[in-house]
C-alpha cells in the first residue's frame, strides 16, 4: 500500500490492481490525507475552492432511452406531459441567469426522436442572438450520438457543426458507469460506453473543453466503479497536448424516488464515507485531470465539506435550476451566499470560476 501512494503522490498511472488495492483497502484516513496531499500540490491556490454560476435547462423531457434510474423522461406519445423548451422561455431563464451572476446554460434533454442537427444548429444560434456571452454547455456523448444517428452524419461532424452554431463546451452526462454489462442493465437503449468514449474521443480532438462524470450507487459493483475511472483517466491520456480534454470529474450518488430502479428493489443507499472514499480514489486515479467536484446537490453540505479536504477542490454550481436529480429525491439546495460560506466554513476561500476552471469576479449578485 505504501508503493502505491507513493506512485500516486508522484501522479504515476496505477495498474488495474493497483487501483483495485487502493479502493479496497486502503484506511480511509490515510487515503483521504494523501488525495488532499495531491490536491495541494495540483492546484494552483490550494487554499482555494472553485464554485460556479449556471443554470441547467431542459430542452425537452421527451426521450427514447428508456433509461431505468430516470423518472422526469416521457414518451413522445405521452403529450400530456411531452414538452419543448420554447425560445420565449429561454429569454426569461437567460435574463435571471444574469441577473443573479451567471455566465453560462447547462442545456440537457433527452434522445428526442425528432430533434435533428437543424434543431439544434437553430437552437445554439438562436441563444447566442439572446446573449453572444452567454456560454453554451450543452447536450453529452449520448445525445451527440443519437442527432448524429437521425441525421445521417458522423459524430465527428456533428460535433463540428454543434460548435460552429455556437457549443462551448460537452458535459459528462450519460456517463452513469461505463460498463457494458452495466449499460444494457441500466439503459439498453442508450448509445453504447463505446459510443459514448468514442464522442469524447472526437470532442478533445477538436479540443471542445469536456468533463466526465460517475453516478454510482445502483447496480454497479465497487470494481466496475473504478473500472469507470480507468476508462476516464485512459481516454485522457489520449488527448493532444494543449487540448483541452475532461477538464473535471464529478461523481454522484444514485437517487431512486420514483425510478424504475425503485420498483425493482434498488434504492438509494448512502454512506457518507463510501462517498469520500471514492472522492479520494478519484483524485489518486485520475492523476491526469486536475478538479475533482464534489457534488453537495446529491450529497449534501456537511458531506461535501468534507470531500473537499479528501480531495476535491471544487463545488460545483448553485444550479439555478435542475430537474432532473431532483425528481428522483435530491432536494439540497444553495445559493452563491450559501455555497461561499459553506466553502469558507470548510477552511476554504470560495472563488467564482467558468466552465473552464478561469477565475471570474463575484459581484455580488442577488
Amino acid at each position: 500500500m505504501k508503493n502505491i501512494l507513493d506512485k500516486c503522490r508522484r501522479r504515476e498511472a496505477l495498474t488495474r490492481e493497483e487501483a483495485y488495492r487502493l479502493y479496497d483497502e486502503a484506511p480511509l484516513p490515510l487515503l483521504a490525507r494523501t488525495a488532499d496531499e495531491v490536491r495541494r500540490s495540483v492546484v494552483p491556490d490550494p487554499g482555494v475552492v472553485t464554485w460556479q454560476i449556471d443554470r441547467n435547462v431542459n430542452i425537452t423531457n421527451v426521450c427514447i432511452s428508456g433509461c431505468r434510474f430516470c423518472n422526469f423522461h416521457c414518451k413522445p406519445h405521452q403529450e400530456e406531459r411531452a414538452y419543448i423548451t420554447t425560445l420565449g422561455e429561454y429569454r426569461t431563464k437567460i435574463a435571471r441567469t444574469l441577473e443573479l451572476g451567471g455566465d453560462q446554460l447547462l442545456l440537457q434533454g433527452g434522445l428526442h426522436p425528432k430533434l435533428d442537427i437543424g434543431f439544434y444548429e437553430q437552437l445554439f444560434r438562436d441563444l447566442k442572438a439572446i446573449c453572444p456571452t452567454l456560454k453554451l454547455h450543452a447536450l453529452g456523448a449520448p445525445e451527440v450520438a443519437h442527432i448524429a444517428r437521425i441525421s445521417g452524419l458522423s459524430t465527428c461532424d456533428t460535433l463540428r457543426r454543434l460548435m460552429a452554431a455556437g457549443l462551448d463546451s460537452l458535459p459528462g452526462a450519460g456517463a452513469e458507469i461505463l460498463d457494458p454489462e452495466v449499460r444494457r442493465a441500466l439503459s439498453p437503449a442508450k448509445p453504447s460506453v463505446e459510443e459514448w468514449l468514442r464522442v469524447m474521443h472526437e470532442a478533445h480532438m477538436l479540443n471542445l473543453p469536456t468533463s466526465a462524470t460517475m453516478m454510482y450507487g445502483h447496480i454497479e459493483t465497487p470494481h466496475q466503479r473504478v473500472d469507470h475511472l480507468l476508462r476516464i483517466r485512459d481516454l485522457q491520456a489520449q488527448c493532444p497536448p494543449g487540448h483541452h480534454g475532461f477538464i473535471a470529474f464529478i461523481p454522484w450518488i444514485f437517487r431512486s424516488t420514483g425510478t424504475e430502479l425503485e420498483r425493482q428493489g434498488v434504492v438509494t443507499r448512502f454512506s457518507p464515507l463510501e462517498y469520500v472514499r471514492l472522492i479520494a480514489v478519484s483524485r489518486l486515479v485520475l492523476h491526469n485531470i486536475d478538479n475533482i467536484q464534489a457534488s453537495w446537490l446529491t450529497v449534501g453540505k456537511q458531506t461535501a465539506q468534507v470531500a473537499l479536504h479528501s480531495g476535491a477542490n471544487d463545488m460545483g454550481s448553485i444550479m439555478i435550476e435542475e430537474n432532473v436529480v431532483s425528481s428522483a429525491g435530491a432536494h439540497n439546495r444553495f445559493d452563491a451566499a450559501g455555497i461561499q460560506q459553506a466553502i469558507r466554513e470548510a477552511g476554504f476561500t470560495p472563488r467564482l470560476r467558468d466552465q473552464c476552471y478561469e477565475m471570474r469576479e463575484w459581484n455580488g449578485a442577488v
